[in-house]
Formats: C-alpha cells, structure tokens, sequence
C-alpha cells in the first residue's frame, strides 16, 4: 500500500494521516441490518497498521455501537490512533429529532464516550453542528473547560458556516472543520474554506463521492428501498442531469487508468495540503484502493474538465448535508 502523508492538524496541531477512516458506517446508524462488527475491527486495525491514525466516530452512530466497535479495535493500542468523535446529535428510531449542546449534556455526553472508548481522553472532540438554541461561547466554552480537565485534547467543529466559525474559534483555537466537500459539492469553496485556511484550521472533508453519486456505479432508477430515494439530488430529470457530469468523470477515470471512486477521492485530496479526505470502510478490501487514491496526480487539462463539468451548481438538486 501507499504510504501515507502526515500533516499538522490546523496551526501547530498535532500530526495526523492526511487520510482519515469514517467509521459511522461500520454500524447500523440510521436503523439498517447489522453490520460484519469483527471485519470493520480487523478494517481499522489494518488502517493503523499501514498509517491511517485519524478515526472518525460520533456517540450517536449506533446508538453508542460505533464508539464500543473502535474501543475494541484500538484496545493495547491507543497511541496509534487518533479519534474524533462527533457529539449532540439526537436519534431516536433511525429519526435525527435535533441537537442537545447545552453544557451539561454535552459532560454528560463525553462522560459515556470515554467508557465506551476505553480511553480517559478524546483527541478531538466536536459538536456535529452548531444552531441558536445554545450560545457558541457555551457550547465550545464547555468544550474548552473540557481540554483543561485533560478529557480532549484539540476541539473540532462540523457543517458550520463561515460567520460561526469564525466565532467558535474567538472562543478557543479551533484545530478541525469537519465538512462535507466533493466535485459535486463545491458551495463551500466561496467563504468557508477561505475562512478555514485564513485562520489556519484544517479540514475534513467527509463524502468525497458525494453520497455514491461518483463512484460511476449509480443506475436510474434507485431501489425504492435506496435511503438516497429521499434527497433531490438523486429524483428524476436532477439524478438524469447528474448522471450525465458523471460520465464524463467515469471517461477521465478510465483514461487515468484509475476508478471513479479514486478520482474523486484525490481530487478532493489536491485541494491542499490542509483538506483530509475523510474515507468510510467497512471492509479491509477497500484500504488498497483508497489509500493508492492519495498518490494520484492531476495535469492542468485534467483539472480544467473537472472544474468546468463540476462547476459549482453544475449538480442539481440537494442531499441532507448542511451547506
């Protein structure tokens, strides 16, 4: 495999892959069947093996399931890896009903992670978003009483925009944005990342493929069962519209000798040396594959197609994520 590149998290942060593991689809997170729980196990320890330290988790991912699966995974190796953990995210019933980031839930709430983690401190610690019902100098307020405590060690934020975190980060240096960023999603190119890099604070950049959609292996129609069936993106004339920019991405791909999934996956990696693709496996067949993405290189005629086939607003129709 590839080796993998380590880079500073943020301004004089701490050295992480630029490769990160998404672990949330390791458990049955939004209601679906369970998941193979020894094969995602032996998927992050083969990740930690070959230098993926950075874990992405969050205490509502399975109901606490996905923390207690990385617990056991990193067990007699807790130094060689570095976990994220999202919080405030309430699910019940495979429904997400709103956040609780008010300060005493939020000790509450890291109180379980760290049992469920077996660890007495989170590297990163973030609210999975932030809205008006808590004031932000509360809620990263908590979380810097929480860094002095010695429970986390760096503070996060996710799907922010760019007015909040520039106040989050008045509040405390903020080390990590968590955001969703692939050819198809490319709003947050206008204000976001600027502000992101101005202020020296790196970002993971999670659904590089953009939910499937650029992994090249998308038909029309979707299964009814296809939870995507939900979001507009992937409904009618916008998902006959979307699939057509795809070919042009499966025709590159194919030219590079690379899938469509890699390209995706390093374009969002060429973005700069501060941006993590943040990758979610299940499986160790898929560690190959991802990790060979970080080493692809792009020439000037390569990068104008994609900017002018995936230009921003070029996909039509929206997904869940907050933009």
């Amino acid at each position: 495999m590839s080796t993998i590149q380590k880079i500073p998290l943020g301004n004089n942060g701490p050295l992480v892959s630029k490769l990160g593991l998404g672990c949330m689809r390791m458990s049955p997170v939004w209601g679906g069947p369970a998941r193979d729980e020894a094969e995602a196990i032996a998927t992050i320890q083969a990740a930690l093996d070959n230098g993926i330290n950075f874990l992405n988790t969050g205490d509502f991912y399975g109901h606490g399931h996905n923390e207690l699966l990385v617990g056991k995974a990193i067990k007699n190796r807790r130094a060689d890896a570095f976990i994220s953990v999202k919080f405030g995210g309430i699910i019940v019933g495979g429904k997400f009903l709103g956040l609780d980031l008010r300060p005493n839930a939020i000790r509450n709430f890291i109180e379980y992670s760290l049992v469920r983690l077996g660890t007495d401190h989170i590297d990163l610690y973030q609210p999975c978003r932030l809205d008006n019902t808590v004031p932000i100098e509360d809620v990263i307020g908590t979380i810097a009483d929480l860094v002095k405590e010695g429970k986390v060690r760096h503070i996060g934020v996710s799907e922010i925009t760019a007015e909040q975190l520039k106040k989050a980060n008045s509040v405390y240096p903020i080390s990590a944005l968590e955001i969703g960023y692939s050819l198809a999603d490319r709003q947050i190119e206008k204000d976001l990342l600027p502000t992101a890099k101005q202020l020296g604070i790196a970002v993971v950049a999670f659904a590089n493929t953009a939910e499937g959609l650029l992994t090249g292996d998308l038909k029309q129609p979707l299964d009814p069962k296809d939870y995507r069936n939900h979001f507009s993106r992937f409904q009618g004339e916008n998902l006959t519209n979307n699939l057509k920019k795809v070919e042009t991405l499966k025709a590159l791909a194919k030219q590079k000798g690379i899938t469509p999934t890699q390209l995706a996956i390093a374009w969002v990696n060429r973005q700069g040396g501060h941006i993590m693709p943040l990758v979610s496996m299940s499986k160790r067949s898929r560690l190959p594959e991802n990790t060979a993405a970080m080493d692809i290189t792009f020439t000037p005629e390569e990068i104008n197609t994609l900017d002018t086939t995936f230009a921003i607003g070029a996909i039509t129709g929206s997904t869940y994520l907050q933009r």
